[in-house]
């Protein structure tokens, strides 16, 4: 059974390096684990959707709940799911202050990622729209 899972978490003393080396784990680990998704970042603001074995991914989740540079982690959206609507990504990559702020505001009230304020379903929304223009780097290939 497919799962889909959308989390929100903070991290201190965000770099570029470290959401590089996050990416290069994730890409090394997923695929053989089954997983799909995306990574949305803006500041110490992470927003991530899991796809894959119900099992798998609830035990990834754990994980990350665990994971000491996570902060404040909270689902936001959890579904059985049919299909995969990630499923060319090993982990792709979103950084939102390099997009339109408008996008953003666009599903929320104020045009800067705070996924803790937002709906799940208004955060989906978003990464729904994300894809439909080509925001997200680091298709699988």
């Amino acid at each position: 059974m497919l799962v889909r899972l959308l989390y929100a978490s903070r991290a201190d003393g965000v770099t570029g390096e470290m959401i590089d080396h996050i990416l290069a784990q994730s890409r090394s680990r997923n695929p053989q684990m089954g997983i799909t998704g995306i990574l949305c970042h803006s500041g110490d603001v992470f927003m991530q959707v899991l796809e894959g074995g119900r099992a798998v991914v609830n035990g990834l989740y754990n994980q990350i709940v665990r994971d000491n540079r996570h902060s404040g982690v909270t689902l936001l959206h959890f579904e059985e799911i049919s299909e995969r609507r990630f499923s060319s990504w090993t982990m792709g990559q979103v950084n939102l202050q390099r997009i339109n702020p408008s996008l953003v505001l666009k599903y929320s009230d104020k045009p800067m990622l705070d996924p803790f304020v937002t709906s799940g379903r208004a955060s989906m929304a978003l990464l729904e729209e994300l894809i439909a223009t080509a925001s997200i780097v680091g298709r699988a290939g």
